[in-house]
C-alpha cells in the first residue's frame, strides 16, 4: 500500500510543478506604454515607475516610454518631480500577458511667495544702503560682548549657584546666625563701610539692565 502511495505522488509530482508554472506564468504581465502631460499631452522623460513592495522599477525614456513586468495585484507608482504621483493597480482579473497605456500625469504646482526686486537709482544709494545694513552678530562677536566684564557681572547674577558656593553661603548664614545669637544682628544701613560699597557696585554699572 505504500509502495502503491509512493508511486502515485512520484507520478503526479510533474504534473503539479507544471500546473505551478502555468499559474505563476499566467500572473505574469508586461506592461508598456508611455508617460505624458495631462493639459499639453508632452512626453514626460525621467519618470520614476516603481512596483510598491518589490525591489524594481524603471524610468521613461527621452520620449517618454516605458516597458516593465509585473505581477497581477502589483500596485505601480509613477512619480516625477513636479508632478502629482500616481498609483496603478494592476486587477487580478486581467487577460492576457500584455497591457498597454497612456498614462497622463498634472502638473503639481507649488506657489512660493513672491520676491519684487527693484534696481538701485543710484550707486551712491547701494553703498549707503550696504553700509547702513545691520548684519546679525555671529559666534566670535558674542563671545566677545561676553567677555565683556559688565556683561560678565550681569551674566553671573542670573547664575545657578554651584553646590560648593551654595555650602559656603549656607555656613556664613549660620555662623552669622549663631555668632548673634541672642541679640539683635547690625543694619548695614549704618554701616559706612557697605555705603561705599554699594556706591562703587553702582558706579561699576552693576545694576544697570542690559537686556
Amino acid at each position: 500500500m505504500k509502495k502503491l502511495v509512493l508511486y502515485f505522488l512520484l507520478l503526479s509530482a510533474p504534473f503539479a510543478a507544471h500546473a505551478q508554472f502555468d499559474k505563476l506564468k499566467d500572473s505574469v504581465i508586461e506592461i508598456y506604454g508611455v508617460v505624458m502631460t495631462s493639459d499639453s499631452l508632452k512626453a514626460i522623460p525621467a519618470v520614476s515607475i516603481v512596483v510598491k513592495g518589490r525591489n524594481h522599477g524603471t524610468l521613461t525614456n527621452d520620449q517618454g516610454v516605458f516597458s516593465l513586468v509585473v505581477l497581477k495585484g502589483d500596485q505601480v507608482e509613477f512619480t516625477s518631480i513636479g508632478y502629482k504621483p500616481y498609483l496603478l493597480t494592476i486587477p487580478d482579473t486581467f487577460r492576457g500577458n500584455q497591457y498597454s497605456m497612456i498614462q497622463l500625469m498634472t502638473v503639481d504646482a507649488q506657489y512660493l511667495p513672491y520676491t519684487v526686486i527693484k534696481a538701485r537709482p543710484t550707486r551712491e544709494q547701494f553703498e549707503r544702503d550696504f553700509i547702513n545694513t545691520k548684519v546679525p552678530d555671529d559666534g566670535i562677536e558674542i563671545a566677545r560682548q561676553n567677555n565683556d566684564a559688565a556683561k560678565r557681572r550681569v551674566l553671573a547674577r542670573n547664575l545657578p549657584a554651584s553646590s560648593s558656593e551654595a555650602a559656603s553661603t549656607y555656613l556664613r548664614q549660620s555662623a552669622q546666625k549663631y555668632y548673634y545669637q541672642g541679640q539683635q544682628p547690625p543694619q548695614n544701613i549704618f554701616n559706612p563701610l557697605a555705603w561705599a560699597d554699594f556706591i562703587q557696585a553702582w558706579k561699576r554699572g552693576d545694576f544697570r539692565n542690559n537686556n
